[in-house]
Formats: structure tokens, C-alpha cells, sequence
């Protein structure tokens, strides 16, 4: 059977067909959608608490769930298709670990000891808490100003995307996706830089 970005056609449909039964109300698809939409998440989430210590973040089950739970949470969701909704997915799961960074800046009033390294693509609720909150707030900002790059963001350092993963997740070139990686990381580390200045 021919491959979709990974994915076999038939679970690519299968996928289409669920999203459309809950976006229409149907409770018993979400079953069948966390059935086959778990590996990709667990996937995504692993990439997200790689290196972290268990002591220090929530566990890549854990993640996964909570990511579930949110996305089931909306109020009648209706995502387009298969990459619509690990867009979404994506968007979770970073909310879940910045709210969980936010939860231990309160607490702790302090830094980890890690960099947070946007060109390495290295970023987990390891990274130093108040450098990931200062990335969300920086991240919202690129938002306002370009919505496709805070979204290349999103999805290469958030969800762990290859260049033609997110390509094929945006519909647009890998050159493009290349080019709006540049700009966005230039974005970032000028937002981050004046953030230090300015502490």
C-alpha cells in the first residue's frame, strides 16, 4: 500500500473519516482515533522530554494523555485532516510544558542548568524554565507579526519535525520551510537577546 509521509493511505483516510465523525459529535471515534493516532503522539512527546530526568517532567505517556485529554476537551473540534490535527497536537503539548515550566518558575523562582539551543533543535521541560517561558513569549510575538513562521517554529522545535515533515505538514516547498526557519530563528534570538539585556 503507497505511504503518505509515513503513513499508509488507508490510515490516512481512516484518519480523514474519524475527524469527521467527531468534528459531527460522534464520542465513539475518539477511540479509534487515539488508536491510531498514539504512536505519532508518543513519538512527538518522547522528542519533547528527551534527556529529561523523570524526577523532572511529566512522564512521555503522561504527555501523550494530557495531550488527548486537551485535544478532546474543545468544544466540537474540527480539524481538516490528519496534519491539521497533529498541528493542533503539537500546539498542546507545548502548552502542557510551558504551563508545567510557569508551574516550577513559581515555585522555584530560579534556572536549570541547560541552554536552550533553538539551532540544535533542543528544547524539553529540562531546558532552563524561565528561558522556555521567555521562548513562549517570544514565540507569541513572531505569531502576531507572522503566523507561518511562529508555526515552522512550532512544529520543527516543538514537535520535533524534519524540514519535509513540516513541509508536507504546512503544504509548502522544503525550501520554503528552510527560509522561514532562518527568519524565525533570527526573530527568536533577537527577542531573547534584548529579554537578557534587559534583565
Amino acid at each position: 500500500m503507497p505511504l503518505v509521509a509515513g503513513v499508509h493511505v488507508g490510515d490516512e483516510q481512516e484518519f480523514t473519516v474519524l475527524l469527521g465523525r467527531i468534528g459531527s459529535g460522534d464520542q465513539q471515534a475518539w477511540d479509534a482515533l487515539f488508536r491510531i493516532a498514539y504512536d505519532e503522539l508518543r513519538r512527538r512527546a518522547h522528542f519533547q522530554r528527551r534527556d529529561a530526568p523523570a524526577s523532572e517532567t511529566v512522564g512521555t505517556t503522561v504527555l501523550v494523555h494530557e495531550t488527548f485529554l486537551k485535544l478532546a476537551g474543545a468544544a466540537r473540534p474540527q480539524w481538516d485532516d490528519r496534519r491539521h490535527f497533529f498541528r493542533v497536537a503539537a500546539r498542546a503539548m507545548r502548552q502542557i510544558l510551558l504551563d508545567q515550566a510557569r508551574r516550577r518558575v513559581a515555585q522555584k523562582r530560579g534556572g536549570g542548568e541547560f541552554a536552550l539551543d533553538i539551532d540544535e533543535l533542543q528544547v524539553g521541560v529540562e531546558t532552563d524554565q524561565n528561558q522556555l517561558v521567555a521562548l513562549d513569549q517570544a514565540l507569541s510575538r513572531l505569531e502576531a507579526e507572522n503566523p507561518r513562521l511562529a508555526e515552522v517554529v512550532e512544529l520543527r522545535f516543538f514537535a520535533g519535525l524534519s524540514v519535509d515533515e513540516t513541509a508536507a505538514a504546512l503544504g509548502v516547498s522544503e525550501r520554503t520551510v528552510k527560509r522561514d526557519w532562518r527568519l524565525a530563528r533570527a526573530f527568536l534570538h533577537s527577542e531573547l537577546d534584548e529579554e537578557v539585556e534587559g534583565a
